[in-house]
This record gives C-alpha cells, structure tokens and sequence, in this order.
C-alpha cells in the first residue's frame, strides 16, 4: 500500500498561475461598461480560467454519472430513515467539471456578492461626495482629470475590481471542491446533489482511497447537506446572515487611497493584485458593527457542519468500511485550502477553522447524548429553535430553551 500523504499533498494551490490580463485599451473600456455593481462577464472569465488554469473543462464519463446516481439513490433511502428530511429524495444529481462548478456557483452566491458590493459602491460615493474636486483628485492618485483623463474611470473600476475578486475565489474554491457542499457556503439556489468527477478522482489518488467507498461517502455527505439546505428556512437564513455581514464594510478613506493608489488603469495588468489578495479591497474596512452578524453566522455554519457529520457518521460508518480512513482524509480537505480559505474568509467572514467545526460537533453530541438523534432533529422545526452563540457551547441550556411553553402555552 501506498503511504498515507501527508496534508500538504491533499494540495495547497498558493503557486498555481493567475489568470492572464493582457488587456488593451478597447477591452478595458468594455470592462468598465457594466450595469450593477459586479462586473459579473469578468467573474465568470476569470473563475472559468481559474478553475481550469487555463486548461479546457475534462469531459465527463457517461459512467461516473450512473454510478453517482446510484450511489445518491441509496444515500438518499439512508439519511431519510435517519433524519426524516425527505426533500432532498427529490434533488438532481449532476457530475461536472471545475468550470461548471465554478459557473454554478457564482449564479448560487450571487445575492451575497451583489449586497457586498452594493455597500463598497455606496461607501464610495458617499466619500466622494464629501470631498472638494482638490480632494477628490488627491484621493484617486492625480492632480486632476485634465493631467490623467484616465482617472476618472478609478470609481468605475470598483464592478471589475470586485469581479476579479469574485471569480478568483469561485475559481480556486472550484479546484479544491468534490460536491456542492464541502464548505458551508451561502448559497441561494435550489439545493442539489453535485459531484466534481475530476477532483474526486484527484483526491481518491492523493489518498490511496478505495473508489467505491469514497464515492459512496460523498454521495451521503452531499445528501445530508442537501436535507439541510432543503428546510425551507435554512437556506434563505444562511444567505440573509452573510448578506447582512457583507453589507456592514464601511470605507476607510485612507486605505482606499493606497489600494487604488497602486492601479494603473492604462495597465490592466496591475489589477493582478486584486485578483490575487482577498483583503485588497476589504482589509481595512471591516467594522466592529459586523462582529454580532460574525458571530451568528459562525454560530449557523458550526451547526450545520456538526449535525452533517453527526448524521454521517450514524448512517456511514456501519456501510462504509474504511468510513473512519475516508473521514479523516476529507476533514483534512475541507481545512487545507491554502489560497480558496484565504479568499472566503477575506470576502465572505467565512473562517472555517477546526475549533468552528469541533464546536459545531460537540453541540450536536452533547444533543444526542441527552435527547436522543431526534432531539437533535428539533433544530429544523422553526427558525427561533436554532443554537444561540451561548447555546452552541451548553447544549443543555438549547434543549432546555426549546422545551419551554411560549405564551400560547406550547413549546418553544
């Protein structure tokens, strides 16, 4: 047998080449003609491209396709009996490529992206306006339009900045992904069982892993967080939370300064940096206002990570014999993202640590240790019955909480 990699050869992409951008003039202009405040033409170029590095999206075996439709049948059957969620019985199933991932999800973060950027462009005109024309020129590098007509387009730049950014985190998160749902993200779509053909076969390889157990692994681990998503509550909270964090950056005038000090807009190339820096646009402008939306989003993702695996382990462990091997090696997976962990934590406060994934799986223990896998089933009854952030650490208290007449004298 092969020896086991260690994490670093699960694969951190830090050194993968960047996308192209070699622009002219022409098409830097046509850059800048977009309606909305993400160039989403851009996102999807460079997501495509950095999904791929550049090369062309691998076809898909007609074979993977009923093997994984056949798998998620029967992981369906399984969590089901386990969990009760019979919504995701009725999920697609698609095997695609990185590109298509890609693709897919920058329509799936769309409305988290789009309220991101709505607050970065309503900071800047909002600073703007407050400045004289002196000023103003100061604060985009130029002593005035007629010295460099070009800076004029400097505020117009921020759609094709914050597509860049966009693209370039869809694009490494789809280098990395083996289904839809190996990190919680907010996504807005319908909830669907989807698996990166290319990845997995890349990661069976990485970790000497059978095929037929892997696969049957990711087909529950994709269905279990399809039954989540598919609580008609859950999806719409998790996306309103990281609307709500997103839309909490503010301006600091001088960072933006020194950010758009060094762009060059008659050299596009110098845009690589923003591409490549999740924090170039955001690092200076986080608030402590976004702390409690933080807080509660961390809180909902812990929580939604810890009752997958709890379910994962119940219904795959006694099907799956080299379960503990295989879990182990994705754990690894979903923490060693190098560059992609970087950009969602940069753009989305998404801070995936281990202490947020043990967290969430000590809760639901302790759930289940008191009351039983169908008390830990009462988290999708009502929104209100989620885990506060003091809950998350005293399981009791939420159980406790929950099991409380409200003022029409039933449970809460």
């Amino acid at each position: 047998m092969a020896d086991t990699p260690q994490p670093g050869d699960a694969g951190d992409h830090d050194d993968r080449p960047t996308p192209p951008f070699a622009i002219d003039f022409s098409q830097l202009m046509r850059m800048l003609q977009t309606e909305g405040p993400v160039n989403w033409e851009v996102a999807r170029q460079v997501a495509t491209w950095v999904a791929l590095e550049g090369s062309a999206e691998p076809d898909v075996d007609a074979g993977d396709l009923e093997q994984f439709e056949e798998l998620a049948r029967a992981a369906q059957i399984n969590v089901v009996g386990a969990t009760g969620l019979t919504a995701t019985a009725s999920a697609p199933v698609r095997v695609i490529g990185p590109g298509a991932w890609a693709d897919l999800h920058l329509d799936a973060l769309r409305p988290v992206l789009e309220a991101l950027a709505q607050s970065l462009d309503e900071a800047i005109k909002h600073d703007l306006e407050d400045l004289d024309p002196a000023e103003a020129a100061a604060l985009l590098g130029t002593q005035g339009i007629e010295s460099d007509p070009l800076a004029a387009m400097l505020p117009a730049l921020a759609p094709t900045l914050l597509g860049l950014q966009a693209g370039s985190m869809v694009g490494y998160l789809a280098q990395h992904a083996l289904g839809r749902y190996d990190l919680p993200l907010p996504t807005s779509d319908v909830p669907s069982l989807c698996f990166v053909a290319a990845n997995i076969d890349r990661f069976e390889r990485q970790w000497s892993l059978p095929r037929a157990d892997l696969r049957f692994y990711l087909a529950l681990h994709e269905v279990v967080h399809t039954a989540e998503r598919s609580v008609p509550w859950v999806q719409a909270h998790l996306v309103e939370l990281a609307r709500g964090y997103v839309s909490g950056y503010e301006i600091d005038t001088a960072a933006f300064e020194e950010r758009f000090g060094t762009i060059d807009p008659s050299d596009p190339a110098s845009l690589r940096t923003v591409a490549e820096d999740p924090g170039a646009l955001l690092g200076a402008m986080q608030t402590p206002g976004q702390q409690t939306a933080l807080e509660q989003l961390q809180v909902m993702t812990s929580v939604l990570e810890g009752y997958a695996d709890s379910v994962l382990a119940r219904v795959g462990r006694p099907l799956i014999p080299t379960f503990d091997r295989i879990h182990e090696a994705v754990d690894r997976h979903r923490l060693e993202r190098g560059q992609a962990g970087r950009f969602i934590e940069g753009l989305l406060g998404l801070q995936l640590d281990r202490e947020h994934y043990e967290r969430g799986a000590a809760f639901c223990a302790g759930v289940v240790e008191r009351a039983g896998p169908a008390g830990l089933d009462r988290l999708w009854e009502r929104e209100d019955r989620f885990p506060t952030p003091a809950e998350l650490d005293a399981p009791g208290l939420w159980l406790a909480r929950i099991d409380l007449p409200d003022d029409t004298g039933e449970t809460t």
